[in-house]
Parts: structure tokens; sequence; C-alpha cells
């Protein structure tokens, strides 16, 4: 597994918090993000990781802006992505494996370091599952 990792100046701290975490637990990631304070249009930030994703399906995306919203929105009018903004560790765990989505997008405004990392170790520890949840997510791929 590798990580396509993107911020805007909102998300600058909790992005730094998750890279030291992939660095501590020899996660393979590639940093898109910025590193400056300076306001930047989070859209373009999103479509890099998003492309990312997309062309390696060993790859999975973490988005972190402000409150994360504006990232999936983003995200996900990028056909054959499925981003979810998650602020608790079920539903991190339940958008995986329902949803089976590839993006994760946190608001560093609205969710503390301690929970962001247990929300990213949850999501990126949950399997998809088949089932009626693949019929599901293969509807929403033909939409």
């Amino acid at each position: 597994m590798k990580i396509a990792i993107a911020n805007d100046h909102g998300g600058i701290e909790l992005k730094k918090t998750l890279v030291a975490y992939f660095e501590e637990h020899e996660i393979a990631y590639v940093d898109f993000g910025v590193s400056s304070n300076e306001s930047v249009d989070y859209p373009s930030y999103a479509k890099t990781v998003c492309q990312k994703v997309l062309a390696d399906e060993d790859t999975l995306g973490i988005l972190c802006c402000g409150t994360g919203i504006g990232m999936s929105i983003a995200a996900n009018k990028v056909k054959g992505i499925r981003a979810a903004v998650v602020g608790d560790v079920f539903s991190a765990k339940a958008t995986r494996e329902h949803n089976h989505s590839n993006v994760l997008c946190l608001g560093e405004r609205v969710t503390g370091p301690g929970l962001a990392l247990l929300i990213t170790e949850t999501w990126l520890n949950a399997t998809p599952l088949d089932g009626r949840h693949k019929n599901r997510v293969d509807q929403l791929e033909k939409k």
C-alpha cells in the first residue's frame, strides 16, 4: 500500500502529523501538498492525489484541509474516486468496507491530531467488503 497525500493551507499541521505516522510505520507515501500558510486553491491538490490513486491500484489518497469538505467535493468530481469526509472511527471503517472509499478527507480545524491518527489507521486497516457492498459500489461507478 502507498499513500498519496495533499493539503491546502488549512491542513498543513494535520498533514505533518500523518506524514510523521507514515514514516514511523514505514508506510510509503508521496506528498503533493503545501508547506506554506499562503492561501492556495484546494481543487488542484485534490485532483493531483486523485489522479495518482486512479493510476495505481495500490495507492490510497488522503486530503487535508480546514474541514475536509472542500477537498471531498473536489475529489468526488473525479470519476472513479470515492472520497469521504470522516470525523470518527466507526465511519472510517464503514466507508472503507461498505463504500470502498479510496480517498480519506480530514479537517484540521474540526478533528484533533490524536483522533485523526486513529481515523487514518482504522481506514488504512479496513478492507473493502464484497457482496451487497460491491454491488452498490458498482452501481455508483455506472453513474
